[in-house]
């Protein structure tokens, strides 16, 4: 999976699968968190967000488990 970088104080890189529907997420303290069964739409929203880490907060954080 190919990791994205991505502009926020709390996130560094992003990557996506749209076959499996899963998302990692890579955050400034170095580690690496793997969602599942994320769609397409919301990994999408992520990439978009003005900001990165409310958009986590908001609609990814505790959602998602693999």
């Amino acid at each position: 999976m190919q990791m994205i970088s991505v502009r926020s104080s709390a996130i560094t890189a992003v990557g996506y699968d749209a076959v499996t529907r899963r998302m990692k997420i890579t955050f400034k303290q170095g580690r690496t968190y793997e969602f599942c069964g994320v769609p397409p739409d919301v990994h999408q929203g992520l990439m978009n967000a003005g900001s990165v880490g409310a958009y986590y907060d908001r609609v990814i954080r505790d959602r998602y488990q693999c």
